[in-house]
């Protein structure tokens, strides 16, 4: 889908008259790539950049443009559970015009982030900021599912939990790595201003933003050497959790073995029989098998503590 929008006023505006000087296309088709391909006259790969989410962050000056690719963080509901991920976006930076790219459901031009936009670049710099809260506002979600899930593996012995978490600490990896790409993206332009033709408002607002990644980059590190140092420690409360289950069925069982014993040897109506054709009175009968079952369960103790007691085969 393509859009357009005008500077007016600082305010970037949706244009409805098929121009303007931001163009903005999600999710293009195929007819709208090729438009892209032919009106700014790039290569392919450069285009599919934009919807590579393992493309790493990078910037590129020509004569003819600016080249950036940005990562952006996601987050996608999938039944009950929140999926964390990265996406792309393109920039294409002209002289007059400024096309971007993104293979996401984003529309950030209305947030208040958006505000005081006098110029293109700081249309990019106004995103990069955007983009960094996005950040930040997911990295205190993460935080907050991670304390919902201590909570339930605690009293839990499903592994469906503990799942969830590695999911979520594969996630940080990938925003980690992002905004720490991001972050270099930000140094090559910070040093290449003058060049461009940054007024000192622009540059300050590019420090500002240098310092926002700086330390949304370092929250994300905390978050993942936490969350996977504390892995095994949650691994190991679930096979805490089951051993104790395992406790408490082994001493019901115990309850229960002598009274099974009692009832098995109650109910052998045939001992009994076989008894009394021999001639044997019943009371003397139980007493005989009591007496073999003593030696039996004697020796098999004996062998358990032998050979599985010392560790033996």
């Amino acid at each position: 889908m393509k859009s357009y929008f005008k500077i007016v006023d600082g305010v970037l505006v949706a244009s409805s008259t098929g121009a303007g000087d931001v163009c903005f296309f999600t999710f293009p088709d195929e007819l709208e790539k090729q438009e892209i391909l032919k009106t700014l006259n790039i290569d392919r790969y450069d285009l599919d950049s934009a919807f590579d989410k393992d493309e790493i962050s990078r910037i590129e000056f020509t004569q003819e443009r600016v080249f950036v690719i940005w990562k952006n963080p996601t987050k996608i509901s999938v039944g009950q559970e929140l999926r964390f991920g990265v996406s792309s976006t393109a920039f294409f930076l002209q002289k007059n015009t400024l096309t971007m790219i993104i293979a996401a459901d984003l529309s950030p031009f209305s947030s208040k982030e958006f505000q005081n936009v006098n110029s293109l670049i700081d249309v990019i710099l106004k995103y990069f900021f955007y983009t960094i809260r996005q950040y930040l506002s997911q990295l205190k979600t993460i935080n907050q599912t991670t304390a919902e899930l201590q909570s339930k593996i605690s009293s839990s012995m499903e592994n469906r939990y503990l799942l969830q978490m590695f999911d979520i600490s594969e996630s940080l990896i990938y925003y980690q790595n992002a905004i720490e790409a991001n972050g270099a993206v930000l140094s090559k332009l910070r040093s290449n201003t003058e060049k461009q033709g940054f007024s000192k408002q622009q540059t300050d607002l590019l420090e500002d933003i240098i310092l926002e990644n700086a330390q949304c980059a370092r929250q994300a590190q905390i978050y993942s050497t936490v969350l996977s140092g504390l892995m095994d420690a949650r691994g190991t409360i679930i096979n805490n959790n089951m051993n104790v289950l395992l406790k408490t069925l082994a001493i019901i069982n115990i309850v229960f073995l002598p009274l099974n014993l009692v009832a098995s040897i109650g109910g052998m109506s045939e001992y009994t029989l076989i008894m009394q054709e021999l001639g044997v009175d019943w009371k003397l009968s139980y007493l005989l098998f009591i007496l073999v079952l003593i030696p039996i369960a004697w020796l098999t103790m004996v062998i358990l503590n032998k050979y599985i007691g010392n560790g033996k085969k």
